[in-house]
């Protein structure tokens, strides 16, 4: 196809996409699904779009999900999930562990040679399937505007971006020893060992560069500052690729690097224009969640799915309903206080996405046997997980009682403030405000709070003492330190 024509097809499909956003908050069910659907339905059993460049769509799909472990990193907050922490790290590692473990022994005992005879593809597709996936869980979460009670929410969301490197390290590691592209340590324990060796190097030196590079970020953007936002948050971004580059290029693994780097950058970082950095990178994790599910669908062939339906709908029930409820609440036995409620929501939060997907198409590239049967599964166990758990988070966390009421959004009428300034909220004036006086002076305002802007139907007013205020007035007023 000519370059303009596949300009031209391009924009139409991100533009129905959008739109399809719409349906999918109507129906409850997530966006990021009807974007896989989408791409299956302009595909080669659809439409007729014919593409099938498996290491174009694994290497666009890493980068989108560099982006978006990035864009999660930065939103991150260290105050929120250090109460879960510890529980994170553990459901993030010996979770998937746990996860992979037992999903394996599961594989190797469904009838048929879905992964060979071989024990290590039944390890290899349970890998693949192993984490969380991050844009699935923080895309869910923010869509449905969940409130949850119990940290809940910053455990799931730091689980789910923690965990995709682990998974991800795991499925690189079989799938090279099962290419023969290792030196071989033999069989038995020498294999073991090998890929514990492999693991152990890929997350300390992970940890390693996403640290230095973080605090080095820190440092420069504390010394040098740039007018406008733009300029930093493309800066920023461009040493969270170095980071990820620079990690595979040591045998680390760059997503749990850019993960680490993007958390410490949020934090510790004195950025001026946090907000608008963050929406800027709250865009282009739309466009890449877009982008990635889009492509990855278009891969997808429904009509090779029919032969492995079966077996895809039985692992999927297997760690919907034992592997996942398993590995959550072994990691969290130690923790007593939480509830029996939260943990089971929690191994309800396992939700499967482009993570997956993408994963799965590493063996395919890597051209083992078996690996267009895994990719289907995993496609199919992917719908499935994001039609029924994620279209369900909303009322599994009410059934549990483990969701707030939502709050009403604050009308602030388009004006932001820096976070250092303070909080904007929005306030309607009423009866009992003007029981002492009618003026604004009268409403005696504690300090720390000022009235920016008073908006009285369609007209905007400039607040001052004087101003006589009617019940139905909205002030604009900010929280903030006061020096009187």
């Amino acid at each position: 196809m000519m370059s303009e024509n596949l300009l031209l097809l391009a924009s139409l499909l991100v533009f129905v996409a959008i739109l399809v956003t719409k349906v999918g908050s109507k129906l409850g069910a997530p966006s990021l699904l009807f974007f896989l659907l989408l791409g299956m339905a302009v595909g080669t059993d659809g439409l007729g779009f014919h593409f099938e460049d498996y290491g174009l769509a694994e290497s666009i799909g890493h980068f989108a999900m560099t982006i978006i472990l990035f864009s999660a990193g930065m939103e991150t907050s260290l105050a929120e999930t250090k109460p879960v922490f510890r529980q994170g790290v553990l459901l993030s590692t010996v979770g998937v562990l746990i996860t992979v473990v037992l999903t394996g022994v599961f594989i190797k005992l469904v009838p048929g040679e879905i992964a060979g005879d071989r024990m290590m593809a039944c390890f290899l597709l349970a890998a693949v399937m192993g984490s969380t996936d991050s844009a699935s869980v923080f895309s869910v979460l923010r869509e449905k505007k969940l409130r949850l009670r119990e940290n809940l929410g910053p455990l799931v969301e730091l689980e789910s971006g923690s965990n995709d490197p682990i998974a991800y390290m795991l499925t690189i590691t079989i799938v090279s020893y099962i290419a023969g592209e290792n030196v071989h340590f033999g069989s038995g324990w020498g294999m073991v060992l090998s890929g514990i060796l492999v693991l152990l190097l890929q997350i300390v030196v992970g940890l390693a560069l996403g640290f230095a590079l973080g605090y080095a970020t820190k440092w420069l953007l504390d010394k040098v500052h740039f007018p406008g936002f733009a300029l930093t948050s493309i800066l920023i971004l461009s040493i969270g690729f170095f980071t990820n580059g620079l990690a595979t290029l040591l045998h680390g693994n760059g997503l749990l690097a850019i993960y680490v780097a993007a958390i410490i950058i949020g934090n510790k970082a004195n950025l001026k224009q946090k907000k608008e950095i963050q929406h800027f990178y709250d865009g282009l994790t739309w466009l890449m969640q877009l982008v990635m599910f889009l492509i990855l669908g278009l891969l997808a062939r429904p009509s090779q799915m029919l032969p492995v339906l079966l077996p895809a709908v039985l692992i999927g029930a297997f760690m919907l309903l034992v592997a996942r409820p398993a590995s959550v609440f072994l990691c969290l036995l130690p923790f007593r206080k939480m509830s029996f409620r939260a943990k089971t929501f929690i191994s309800w939060v396992g939700l499967k996405g482009a993570g997956p997907i993408l994963f799965a198409l590493c063996p395919v590239v890597a051209g083992l046997e078996g690996a267009s049967d895994m990719f289907n599964i995993v496609f199919i166990i992917t719908l499935f997980s994001l039609l029924i758990q994620g279209g369900s988070l909303g009322r599994t966390a009410k059934w549990l009682k483990l969701s707030y009421e939502e709050e009403p959004k604050a009308e602030t009428f388009g004006m932001e403030v820096p976070e250092e300034m303070g909080m904007m909220r929005d306030h309607v004036v009423t009866e009992e405000d003007l029981a002492e006086g009618s003026t604004l002076r009268d409403m005696h305002l504690p300090h720390g709070i000022r009235v920016m802007m008073v908006r009285r139907e369609e007209r905007f007013l400039v607040p001052h003492g004087s101003m006589r205020l009617e019940p139905g007035d909205h002030l604009v007023i900010i929280i903030g330190e006061s020096d009187d």
